[in-house]
Parts: C-alpha cells; sequence; structure tokens
C-alpha cells in the first residue's frame, strides 16, 4: 500500500472510468501502449517511442478474457503487477489505467467479425482471437480518445487487423515497432516466463534457424514452399515441437503471394505446452 501511494506522486494510477475521463480529458497528443502485463524490453520500447511521438503516454494493463480461446491460457497468463508498475514508475509513463473486467465490459458495442480472407494463421487457429483483441482495442479507443496507438511487430497479424480496423473507425494512428529480440535471438515475449532453461535454448535454436530459412526463401522466392516443408519437418523431428503453421506472407495485404512484394516468414508453435508466435 505504501508503495503504491509513492507511485500515485510519480504517475497517474486510474482504476475507474470516472477517474479516467477527469485526468486525460484535456489531453490531445495522447500516446497509447495497450498491455497485458508482465512488461518487458518490447513493452518498453512501445512506450519510449510513444514518449518521443506524443506529449503524454497512457499504458493499460488488462489481461483480456474474451481474446482468449483456451480458459487454462488465461488463467496460466503470467501476472506481476508490482513488478510492471515499477517499470512504468521508472519509465515516467504519464497514466497507468487499471480497469476490471466487469467495468470495462459494462458498454454493449456491436459485434466484432472477421471476413473469410481474415481467417489466416492465428485466426485459423485460435478461434474468436482476433475479435476478442479488436473489440477490447475498441473499447479502450472510445475511452481514451489516443492520437496515436503502438503497437509490437511480433504479433504483426494482430496489428494489422487492429490498424485496419482502428483507422478506418478512429483519427488514430496506429504504429507497429520493431520486434526486441535477446542475443540469443529470442522474441521477448511475456509468455517465455513460462519457459525453463532448456525451453530457452530450443527456442533459441528455433529462432535462428528460421531467420536463417527467411534468408534461404528470399534468394528462392519460387521454391519457398518446398523449402519450408523441408525445414518444418527437419525442426518437428529435431526440437520436437509441434507447428501450428510456417508459412510466408507479403506484408501489404497477408496473402502468400511474395514474388515481388516485401514479406514476412510466420510461424506458430507449442514448445512445452507453450504456444509461441513469432515472424521474421
Amino acid at each position: 500500500m505504501f508503495y503504491l501511494l509513492i507511485l500515485l506522486l510519480q504517475m497517474k494510477l486510474i482504476k475507474q472510468i470516472t477517474d479516467l475521463n477527469k485526468a486525460i480529458n484535456i489531453e490531445k497528443k495522447l500516446g497509447f501502449v495497450p498491455t497485458m502485463g508482465s512488461l518487458h524490453k518490447g513493452h518498453e520500447a512501445l512506450i519510449k517511442e510513444s514518449q518521443k511521438k506524443c506529449k503524454k503516454t497512457i499504458v493499460t494493463i488488462f489481461v483480456n478474457p474474451t481474446q482468449f480461446n483456451n480458459k487454462n491460457d488465461y488463467k496460466n497468463y503470467p501476472r506481476n503487477l508490482n513488478k510492471d508498475l515499477k517499470i512504468l514508475k521508472k519509465l515516467k509513463v504519464d497514466y497507468v489505467y487499471l480497469p476490471d473486467v466487469d467495468q470495462i465490459f459494462k458498454e454493449q458495442l456491436p459485434k466484432i467479425l472477421l471476413n473469410k480472407s481474415q481467417k489466416i494463421l492465428c485466426a485459423r487457429f485460435r478461434k474468436g482471437h482476433f475479435e476478442g483483441v479488436i473489440d477490447i482495442l475498441n473499447r479502450f479507443v472510445k475511452l481514451i480518445s489516443p492520437k496515436s496507438i503502438f503497437m509490437g511487430e511480433k504479433d504483426f497479424q494482430q496489428f494489422f487487423l487492429v490498424k485496419n480496423f482502428i483507422e478506418k473507425n478512429y483519427k488514430t494512428k496506429v504504429y507497429v515497432c520493431k520486434t526486441i529480440r535477446d542475443s540469443r535471438m529470442i522474441a521477448l515475449s511475456s509468455r517465455n516466463n513460462l519457459l525453463n532453461k532448456i525451453d530457452h535454448k530450443t527456442l533459441s535454436l528455433i529462432s535462428n534457424d528460421l531467420n536463417n530459412l527467411k534468408k534461404i526463401i528470399y534468394r528462392n522466392r519460387k521454391q519457398s514452399k518446398k523449402i519450408i516443408n523441408t525445414i518444418k519437418k527437419d525442426l518437428i523431428k529435431k526440437f520436437k515441437v509441434k507447428i501450428e503453421y510456417l508459412e510466408c506472407r507479403n506484408i501489404v495485404n497477408l496473402n502468400t503471394n511474395i514474388k515481388k512484394k516485401s514479406f514476412k516468414l510466420f510461424v506458430a508453435f507449442y514448445l512445452n505446452n507453450v504456444r509461441l508466435i513469432d515472424n521474421f
């Protein structure tokens, strides 16, 4: 309790919508970084980018139940609020919004639906996931009215769908920020906290293999599917992982035509029962 009081002197900690309205009512150039907590260097990079581009920055910490298609996944999602608040204090964040579930879903809003072309990659395997992500960000943008939103490149499909929806419906710009990786090529993620030391070593090897695969495909685009199928079998055999998808898509519209367009290699796989995603 004493620690939270000290924090309140440094940044505005908000839990109620009424207090949120009072705090940000006069802010015209507000940067918004949505998070589910368990903050790491990737989140810090998003916050710093917001602080660079915007006058004030607000960070939300909210583990959104509607974007989890697995109840155990939601239950086991890593949470560490005290550590998160220390990080945000050090970064000198202006506002931190910590809503509860009942408060944020009190208002009835139109149901979010994806069209057939959008049900690819993670949307194909996680029913209702992106609908839940877009819905919660729609709710936050209605409440906060930010000038800009900052999202990580690691969740590129999420960024792509959110950007299309938010910029179509609001005067808010959605920016993507480069994936932050450690010295072992591992993309920083809250879910990495669920892995043990052996898993981290395996993840590093997989990440490096996939990064090399992207380079090979870049030089042999016409043979991409054949190359991917071969490497996919090798990864499954070598690391005993379950791969949901491993495919290349261009970054313009996320279709599979990569002939003359910038593209990414997208992957989702299970390592020791932890679902991980990445792109290169």
